[in-house]
């Protein structure tokens, strides 16, 4: 495999807004200092720099939590206590978007009991309740959940911004809501922030003697998904020695939250294919992880069918049988995974008549299925990430 820099497109800076500013100022200074350290030379004993691209909630933050767990000893009672903030916050917007969308959907509450809880939730605001909980709350937010209304409307929230967590937050908020309570690694890997700026994580990792030995540093750097958010991959990430792109297997059925009209498995495939025909990536390689399938075997279960949003899934499932290829569910992973062995397969656009053709070039693409929120299966993929890597840095190539 052979992998090159990565340096992206540069669009025009967006204006600050005037909310926020020296939080803003102060990222600035953080995403310069990041920046300044991922400009320094590559390979032999210096570390491994990943960069983590895709859509706003494809996983990225996850993988970066699973690293701390699989790597720095995961996280003590004082920064788990720092994470409530954040899980209340992540309930209180999940039950605040359902009671919302009763009205809009038509469905009708299944008591006059739940018509009073979601009264009393729509009158608080936006703000979740400040840690402990009051009993109030509590009692309220778990009467919701139970209504038949409520999970009617749970089920159509493919319809609306959900956050992907709402249900196992809401299944187990008589825990969560406890005076005692402390989150869990579970807890902490479906809490959901959004990220801003440019965030880092640096881990050990041992290499195999059979490659000589010792430990190489990796470090991983992760910037928002979000549209509003993209202008910061148009920096230059001088140094970096892969990329891993996240795509959410489950958004097939899913509208962007900043642009209701566009289907999120839409946006993130016309994002891949931006990455990929990148004039600066032309000779670049990219692993890329198909997450978030548990999500998506759930819906089809539920009977959601990626057809309905892409009919060309029709005439693919009309190809000769896939080895294992068992269900609706294998067909779908195998149609979103060819959806972007399609994309790797077109000829690279041309943006000037002095540019190289690189079409014929010999590109590598690897893919992976994964759970970012189940460790065991982050262990597993990245350990076959890191050895890719590793081999390329023993070797003496340049990885990116």
């Amino acid at each position: 495999m052979k992998l090159r820099l990565l340096r992206c497109l540069r669009p025009q800076p967006s204006k600050q807004a005037a909310i926020g500013q020296k939080e803003s100022e102060l990222q600035a200074v953080h995403d310069h200092h990041l920046l300044k350290d991922m400009s320094k030379s590559p390979f032999r004993d210096t570390p491994v720099k990943i960069l983590l691209l895709g859509t706003a909630e494809s996983g990225k933050t996850t993988i970066i939590k699973q690293m701390r767990i699989l790597h720095i000893n995961g996280f003590t009672d004082n920064e788990r206590r720092e994470k409530i903030p954040e899980i209340y916050q992540n309930i209180h917007d999940s039950i605040l978007q359902l009671v919302g969308q009763m009205g809009v959907l038509g469905i009708d509450f299944g008591s006059c009991t739940s018509e009073r809880s979601a009264d009393y939730i729509l009158s608080l605001p936006g703000l979740a309740p400040e840690w402990p909980m009051n009993e109030e709350y509590c009692d309220h937010v778990m009467a919701l959940w139970n209504d038949v209304g409520i999970r009617a409307c749970y089920n159509r929230s493919n319809e609306f911004p959900l956050l992907d967590s709402a249900k196992y937050f809401l299944d187990n908020f008589e825990r969560i809501s406890n005076v005692d309570y402390i989150p869990s690694t579970e807890d902490i890997l479906h809490s959901r922030k959004i990220t801003t700026g440019i965030s880092q994580i640096s881990f050990r990792v041992s290499i195999p003697k059979s490659m000589g030995g010792g430990e190489q540093e990796f470090r991983m750097y992760d910037v928002g998904g979000q549209r509003d958010q993209r202008n910061k991959w148009i920096q230059v990430f001088e140094g970096i020695q892969a990329v891993l792109f996240l795509i959410s297997c489950s958004e097939f059925d899913q509208n962007l939250r900043e642009d209701p009209t566009q289907n999120r498995l839409q946006e993130a495939l016309k994002l891949f294919r931006a990455v990929w025909q990148n004039r600066f990536l032309a000779s670049a390689g990219l692993i890329v992880f198909l997450n978030k399938y548990d999500i998506m075997e759930r819906k089809i279960r539920a009977g959601k069918h990626i057809v309905d949003y892409f009919p060309e899934y029709e005439d693919f499932c009309k190809r000769p049988q896939q080895d294992n290829c068992f269900d609706e569910s294998d067909w779908t992973k195998l149609f979103i995974k060819q959806k972007l062995v399609d994309i790797t397969q077109e000829p690279f656009k041309r943006h000037s008549r002095n540019q190289v053709d690189m079409g014929t070039s010999e590109r590598e693409c690897y893919y992976h299925f994964t759970v970012a929120t189940d460790t065991g299966c982050i262990r597993d993929v990245f350990c076959d990430v890191q050895k890719m890597i590793l081999s390329e840095n023993v070797a003496g190539t340049s990885l990116l």
